[in-house]
């Protein structure tokens, strides 16, 4: 398993390299961080995803709404 033309042995090397550096317990902290800037930058690259899924979304409560006011 690899990520592009990185293999097992780079990616050990690589976290060993980072686990030198910043110690063990600031590599947590740094994973969340990372983890949250990739989701923010997705995010952040297609604003008109979350227009649809709010569009859709209040479609769907609209509909709710009718089929409970029918059903009283």
């Amino acid at each position: 398993m690899g990520f592009g033309k990185l293999g097992m042995p780079e990616l050990i090397l690589i976290l060993a390299i980072a686990l030198v550096i910043f110690g063990p317990s600031k590599l947590p902290e740094i994973g969340k961080s990372l983890g949250r800037a990739i989701k923010e930058f997705k995010d952040g690259t297609n604003p008109d995803k979350d227009k649809e899924v709010s569009e859709v979304n209040k479609e769907d409560n609209l509909k709710k709404r009718e089929n409970d006011e029918k059903r009283d």
